[in-house]
């Protein structure tokens, strides 16, 4: 029996709860866990017989022996006892096994873990078997007089436990003295230096019984000790410090290991290919080449012929702690990033050396794996490489703009100059340009000077403060103003206007960044169509360039001409003009954000009125047949910004007169009121919705907005003109169909169509704006040979003259502008082509219908499909026959005047007439005031206008003014002016149509 291994005894012993337990009085009551071991037997001068003390020994249940628990021999069983030898007991009743022998359980007796994990699921009966069995495994631990000497467990005897009472089964001596096993821990399962049986765990301890165990389990699964308390709840959200711990260890364990690998596995490469870089190519829309760039201008130096004052000018803008850092900045990285993310705008975070690493070794590619190259060669470069060095060829290999790469070379570009001549103004500009060059050209992008300037102050302000600049000196330096760009050979013509207007384009709307399109190797799709494009080089020639003499006239060589057309319903740019010659001339007039757009703007402030429903301030809806007061100089009522009464041209007072009328005139005093009658901050959000950028300079909500002193472009202008010609629908213009690089495609923004105004809206503006067309300033455009709606402008002192319009198929707008050669100012245009002045409704509307004409050739004429305001109807007028044979009762009958009314005797054709009273120009086919001559005049009768009124005084000599408002004659120019210089007592006081009002000699009426 002594024996069988454990895995008998498991399964053959009978459990505390069996057959031979029950029979005996205070036989322990099995319970199938494993607890139920007999107690064990007690040693000399443990206790007396009649009495077992709370915490006896003898009462304690038992566990298995493991062979770490196992004591050295002749160790006491109780706390304190010193050792003694232990003799063998009598042979224990068989069957019993509250007195069964036990012996040590070896490692060779243990069951497989299958088998004890079966033991222990079985029921109640086998696993009372197993306790029994454990707990005599569990006695050999601590009692002594084994089979091979005294003392060993195997002949140790166990009692039963009685439970009739505390104390009650208590030890009894063993013939021979033996001594009883004593368990390690009180009322627990284990032994002094045994271990516990199934039911019971334990480390063993001293021997003493001492140490507390946990409970037994009533059901018989393995005792643990004290285990924690389940987190329930949120609780088991949050990691425990041991997690925490854990996970930052690994996180630093592979960063390092990240780094190491990355820092011996990247190489410092060759230096890349950027002398031989690809050509960007450029085509029309049918995929004929437009153009090609590609040129590189670089020029590199020593850094010793690179004076201190543009290399610390390089530093304060770029990395001040260049010589005292590393090679990298992680804080600066990390910086960029955050901002970058929470959309402050890309910033690199890179150190110079970075950055000179990226230029010379790697592309431009926003890639991480291109930044994690960048990372670790400027860790390698910096300790391979002098500052100095690293230095010298970051200022040969940045890009500077102009097709400059480097700093001798930028300062040839921009000054003219070699890099050791520059001044420290000049050097602080260059370093400016090296954030952002395309921005930051001044002379390119006039309107980002006030953004150029803050750069440069910020960065003569850091040489102030890292010491390399004194303050003194700071105080007097002034902005370094460069010089005006010139073009590639290969950019000559209209190419390299085209060129720039797209890079503007890319990197507006982020396609692609500007360091990245500067290596080239790009194949970009335009939307322009070339035969529109060689209609709008040839209508400008013919109309404006072939009559320029500079020999002759000083001023025509001021002249620039800009434009631009858009077909209306997919918002593709079809042609630009830019200039005569992009060698010549390198700003892109179509572009160029910085000439008034005057009177052009008017339209928007009546689309505003109608789509908002205003109102006048008596409460009248505003429609084309609205009357206004027309006053020169009349204060603007409702406004709440203090006193404002603009002037109209020449000072002309118009009385009561319609809004239809008042835009033909372009009566000032009309428009501004209405501005403030919808509002002028809603004027504004319409202006942006048609298509004006909302960051237009001097784009403000004040009664002035309505006379057009902001800066749009041509560009903006035509997209805006190309949205009221769409009904209102806004199609965001583009220059660019498709852009490719090594064969694939590049994302382009979507292109979408959105209701900006309604169509009602949109269509009555038309409506009024074919009036200026028929019968106003604009008549020139009814050259084009269909449908038109148009409106001139002109800037302030003249400056710049406007004809924008559109038919049904195309928008397009036309300036000419006028602007000095040597210092790009910009000038009045008076006397340039021989005009006495240059207006909108002259030179800018031929243009505008000679391309028309030639763009449109070939399709079908189209008319306008329109949806107009209720009210905005136009007034049929009486028939002037009929008022000239029925005069009404007192008045005046209509008698020929003394002096002829032209030079033929009958259609005036706005020329001058030779004496006596005149009858006038006819700037826009409505009515001239002059002599007592009542009918139709040639005066500008090609859409059925008619000369009348009467003679408000003689004049006393000749009026030799051309009229500029006729369609048909030497001196139809665009606003219906005329130029007199009649001399004599008297003055020709006309009140023409557009205001045109000779207010004795050499006076003048502009109706823009």
């Amino acid at each position: 029996m002594g024996d069988r291994s454990a895995g008998d005894r498991s399964a053959g012993t009978p459990s505390a709860g069996g057959p031979a337990a029950q029979g005996r009085p205070g036989a322990p009551q099995g319970n199938g866990s494993g607890h139920g071991g007999a107690p064990r037997r007690q040693g000399p001068g443990a206790g007396g017989p009649s009495g077992v003390p709370a915490h006896d020994p003898a009462t304690q249940k038992i566990r298995p022996v493991t062979d770490r628990d196992k004591p050295p021999a002749g160790t006491s069983a109780r706390q304190g006892a010193a050792a003694s030898p232990h003799k063998p007991g009598p042979a224990a009743p068989a069957q019993d096994p509250a007195t069964q022998q036990i012996r040590p359980v070896k490692d060779r007796d243990r069951p497989p873990a299958r088998e004890r994990g079966t033991a222990r699921r079985q029921g109640a009966g086998a696993a009372g078997a197993a306790g029994a069995a454990a707990a005599g495994a569990g006695a050999a631990a601590a009692a002594s007089g084994t089979a091979g000497g005294p003392g060993g467990p195997a002949t140790t005897r166990l009692r039963p436990v009685r439970h009739d009472g505390p104390g009650a089964g208590h030890r009894e001596s063993a013939p021979g003295g033996t001594q009883g096993w004593t368990p390690r821990e009180p009322g627990g399962p284990g032994g002094g230096n045994g271990s516990g049986g199934n039911g019971g765990s334990g480390d063993g301890g001293d021997g003493t019984g001492s140490t507390p165990a946990a409970a037994p389990d009533p059901k018989g699964k393995k005792g643990k000790k004290g285990k924690r308390p389940k987190r329930t709840g949120w609780r088991r959200l949050i990691p425990t410090w041991r997690m925490v711990l854990g996970s930052f260890i690994l996180l630093v364990l592979l960063v390092v290991g990240a780094f190491m690998t990355g820092y011996f596995l990247v190489e410092i490469p060759p230096a890349n290919k950027m002398a031989t870089r690809q050509s960007n190519v450029y085509t029309y829309a049918d995929g004929t080449v437009l153009a090609r760039d590609g040129e590189v201008n670089r020029e590199n130096v020593p850094l010793s012929k690179v004076p201190k004052r543009v290399q610390h000018a390089v530093l304060a803008a770029e990395d001040r702690d260049f010589y005292s850092e590393s090679a990298v900045d992680p804080k600066a990285m990390i910086r960029a990033a955050w901002n970058t993310l929470t959309g402050k705008g890309k910033q690199s975070g890179s150190t110079i050396t970075q950055q000179y690493v990226k230029n010379y070794y790697l592309d431009q590619d926003q890639t991480v794996t291109r930044k994690a190259k960048e990372f670790f060669i400027a860790i390698k470069l910096d300790r391979e490489v002098s500052k100095d060095d690293i230095l010298q060829g970051y200022l040969n290999t940045s890009y500077f703009g102009r097709s400059a790469y480097g700093v001798q070379a930028a300062a040839q570009a921009y000054y003219g100059k070699n890099v050791d001549d520059l001044t420290t103004a000049q050097g602080a500009y260059l370093a400016t340009l090296v954030n952002s060059p395309n921005a930051y050209d001044v002379a390119t992008h006039p309107e980002n000077k006030s953004r150029a300037l803050a750069r440069w102050n910020y960065v003569l302000d850091g040489m102030v403060k890292e010491g390399w600049l004194d303050k003194a000196e700071r105080e007097k330096i002034t902005f370094p103003m460069p010089k005006q760009a010139t073009g590639a050979p290969s950019l000559s013509g209209q190419r390299g206007y085209v060129v720039k207007a797209i890079e503007n384009y890319l990197f507006e709307h982020k396609i692609v960044d500007e360091d990245t399109f500067s290596k080239g190797g790009y194949r970009i799709t335009t939307t322009l169509q070339k035969p529109k494009q060689d209609a709008f080089v040839k209508a400008v020639e013919e109309q404006v360039m072939s009559k320029v003499d500079k020999k002759a006239r000083k001023i025509d060589r001021n002249l620039r001409v800009g434009g631009a057309s858009v077909d209306p319903a997919t918002g593709e740019v079809v042609a630009m003009y830019g200039g005569i010659d992009y060698t010549k001339q390198f700003m892109n007039n179509a572009t160029r954000r910085d000439y008034q757009v005057g009177s052009t703007f008017k339209p928007f402030v009546f689309t505003s009125a109608v789509e908002n429903g205003s109102t006048t301030q008596d409460g009248r809806p505003i429609t084309p047949n609205t009357v206004y007061d027309g006053d020169n100089r009349r204060p603007v009522q409702g406004w709440a910004g203090g006193s404002y009464a603009p002037a109209n041209e020449d000072d002309v007072n118009y009385g009561d007169i319609s809004v239809r009328e008042a835009t033909d005139k372009s009566v000032n005093s009309v428009y501004a009121q209405m501005a403030v009658d919808v509002g002028s901050d809603k004027v504004k959000e319409t202006a942006v919705a048609l298509g004006v950028p909302e960051k237009t300079p001097d784009l403000t909500a004040s009664p002035s907005i309505a006379l057009g002193p902001s800066t749009a472009s041509v560009l903006d202008m035509t997209e805006a003109y190309a949205t009221l010609a769409n009904h209102g629908k806004h199609g965001t213009y583009t220059l660019v169909e498709k852009i490719t690089k090594d064969g694939q495609d590049i994302a382009l923004p979507e292109r979408k169509t959105s209701s900006a105004v309604s169509r009602e809206a949109a269509d009555t503006t038309t409506s009024i704006l074919q009036s200026v067309v028929r019968s106003g300033t604009g008549r020139e455009a009814l050259a084009a040979g269909r449908p038109a709606a148009g409106k001139t402008g002109t800037a302030e002192n003249d400056k710049a003259a406007w004809f924008a319009g559109y038919t049904p198929d195309l928008a397009t707008v036309v300036a000419i502008m006028g602007a000095d050669p040597e210092t790009a100012a910009q000038t009045p245009l008076y006397g340039a082509l021989g005009e006495t002045r240059i207006n909108g409704g002259g030179y800018p509307a031929k243009v505008w219908a000679q391309f028309t004409r030639d763009a449109l050739e070939g399709k079908p004429v189209k008319e306008f499909d329109l949806e107009l305001e209720p009210g905005s109807q136009e007034p049929v007028a009486p028939d002037p026959s009929q008022s000239a044979q029925e005069p009404d009762e007192g008045e005046e009958s209509d008698e020929p005047s003394d002096g002829p009314t032209g030079d033929d005797g009958d259609a005036t054709d706005g020329g001058a007439t030779d004496g006596g009273p005149t009858g006038g120009q006819d700037d826009d086919g409505g009515r001239s005031q002059g002599g007592q001559s009542q009918g139709p005049t040639g005066g500008g009768q090609d859409d059925g206008g008619r000369s009348q009124g009467q003679t408000q005084g003689p004049t006393g000599g000749q009026d030799d003014g051309a009229t500029d408002g006729s369609t048909a004659g030497d001196g139809g120019a665009s606003e219906g002016d005329t130029a007199g210089d009649g001399g004599g007592d008297g003055g020709t006081v006309g009140t023409g149509a557009l205001g045109g009002l000779t207010t004795g000699p050499g006076g003048r009426g502009r109706g823009d």
